[in-house]
Parts: structure tokens; sequence; C-alpha cells
């Protein structure tokens, strides 16, 4: 299971596995990529990364074996 990260490349952004040399798909925008990485994530429980134009993690998610599952 690789977590899956939201990354820029080239003034478009690509969805990427953890470990993978190239991409799974790119985008022009990212929240489509945010949008494809997150149903990728969800599918293998693993977590999203979604980094900045700078490379930057902004945001992560948990979709998966999360040690610390909200209570509700």
């Amino acid at each position: 299971m690789g977590n899956q990260h939201v990354t820029p490349k080239n003034g478009l952004w690509q969805v990427k596995g953890s470990g993978n040399s190239r991409a799974t798909s790119i985008h022009q925008t990212q929240q489509q990529a945010i949008d494809v990485a997150k149903g990728i994530a969800k599918n293998q429980k693993s977590e999203l990364f979604i980094h900045n134009r700078k490379g930057q993690i902004r945001d992560r998610n948990s979709y998966g074996n999360d040690p610390y599952p909200p209570r509700g």
C-alpha cells in the first residue's frame, strides 16, 4: 500500500504513489489531482499528502489504518 502524493510538476499537478518513479496521472488543477488521489488513497486505505507549489506538504489525510480514529 503506497501513500499518495499530489505534487506540482511543470505548472501542472501530478498524482504519484510513494516510491514510484512515474506519476500515476497528471492534471490541470490541484483539485482534480486531489480528487483522483483521494479515491486511490481510500481504495488502498493509505494516506494522502497534498503539497503546495513549492513542494512542501500543506495537508495530509488518512484513509485507512489510522491509529487514532475519531470518536463520535
